[in-house]
């Protein structure tokens, strides 16, 4: 039997994840067993439904624990600090979207994965979603691709860094809809602005125009995922709607690596989003501080 850890347990994700090995067998011979975060009521929660009786304080104790990690900490910034001593261990780890805040760090994790030789991937669960691939399809018969649009929520300042909280969807569906090209630091040039509640970033990889447009969401109020592909000869456009079981994909890829020993994505699919997404953000840091 091959055991999961879990960090980062006050995410919804986690809760969809132990539905899907511990309630629901989708995946047998492999079960959640431990939570990390400590003895806190939600946890309480999630080990009752699941019935897992290990609760540890600090991810490192995970090691000897859990065979393999899922790490869905809400704010990226804590994911290095949180991967590194696990891969450091040989231990595979799902990094939940986003996989790090800044370049540094995500090379940082994904260099301490390859020196344990341990399976590490990310990724955001659109780019699993069926509108992504309808997208691709019904693009391919209109010509090369000229633009992109991506709507969807997203807070410059949240608490868990700003917008790469929920804004790492909308980059990493724009890359998987790009085919994945590599991006490097530095590379990316971008036009940002931020009026009221809703923020606009302009740029363009593999020739190809974007804009990814954030609205900040309330307590009632949400904007949904939405896609638009502008090609030569047509316009696709889809609305994304995100069932219950959204997040599956990513599990049974997770899955499949541990059971492989191979990473699933190549370090430069993992190290893009995080790259664009930085240079987003900076842009925007970089207008607040001239208007102040």
């Amino acid at each position: 039997m091959t055991g999961i850890g879990f960090i980062g347990t006050e995410n919804s994700h986690t809760r969809h994840f132990i539905r899907f090995l511990n309630e629901e067998g989708r995946h047998p011979g492999v079960r959640a067993v431990a939570l990390a975060d400590g003895h806190t009521e939600r946890n309480a929660e999630l080990a009752e439904v699941g019935g897992i009786e290990t609760i540890v304080t600090e991810p490192a104790e995970l090691i000897g624990v859990a065979d393999a990690a899922i790490i869905s900490t809400r704010d990226g910034a804590r994911h290095r600090e949180q991967a590194e001593p696990l891969l450091a261990a040989g231990m595979p780890v799902l990094v939940d979207k986003p996989l790090a805040t800044t370049p540094a760090d995500a090379a940082a994790i994904l260099d301490a994965a390859a020196d344990a030789g341990a399976v590490v991937y990310s990724s955001s669960a659109l780019r699993a979603v069926p509108e992504i691939a309808e997208l691709i399809r019904d693009g391919a018969d209109s010509g090369p691709l000229r633009s992109l649009h991506i709507v969807g929520p997203g807070d410059p300042d949240s608490p868990y860094s700003g917008l790469f909280f929920y804004g790492i969807h909308h980059v990493e569906a724009a890359l998987e809809l790009l085919g994945n090209p590599a991006v490097a630091p530095g590379e990316i040039a971008v036009t940002a602005q931020r009026h009221g509640d809703t923020t606009t970033a302009l740029l363009r990889i593999a020739d190809v125009d974007i804009t990814l447009t954030f609205v900040t969401p309330t307590d009632t109020e949400r904007v949904p995922f939405h896609l638009t592909a502008v090609h030569t000869n047509g316009v696709v456009t889809r609305p994304i709607t995100l069932h219950p079981d959204y997040n599956a994909p990513a599990l049974a890829t997770f899955v499949e690596a541990i059971s492989s020993g191979r990473s699933p994505v190549s370090r430069e699919t993992m190290m893009a989003p995080v790259i664009v997404l930085r240079a987003i953000v900076d842009a925007l840091e970089a207008k607040r501080e001239v208007r102040s």
